[in-house]
């Protein structure tokens, strides 16, 4: 199962890696005729593909600090001995 996720994860950064590559060719073909940059739309397409890949890293990030505090928490134990839930 996790094996998926991390595979889901690299496709869609892949995916998104595309994607950029063909909007700026398309961009600048669509320039090269017209002589007009559509700045909003770029703006808002870069915006979203960024915003995208941050959040992807977030819960990346939060997913390997959760997991080593668990390492370094797990065994904790109260005064008594009794395993301490974190």
């Amino acid at each position: 199962m996790e094996d998926n996720k991390k595979q889901f994860s690299k496709v869609i950064v892949l995916l998104i890696i595309i994607l950029n590559v063909w909007f700026t060719v398309a961009v600048l073909s669509v320039f090269a005729k017209t002589g007009v940059e559509p700045t909003a739309l770029v703006a808002a397409f870069f915006s979203f593909t960024t915003g995208e890949l941050w959040l992807m890293a977030s819960i990346k990030k939060t997913k390997v600090v959760k997991q080593k505090r668990s390492e370094v928490y797990g065994n904790l134990k109260d005064g008594l001995g009794e395993k301490i839930d974190k």
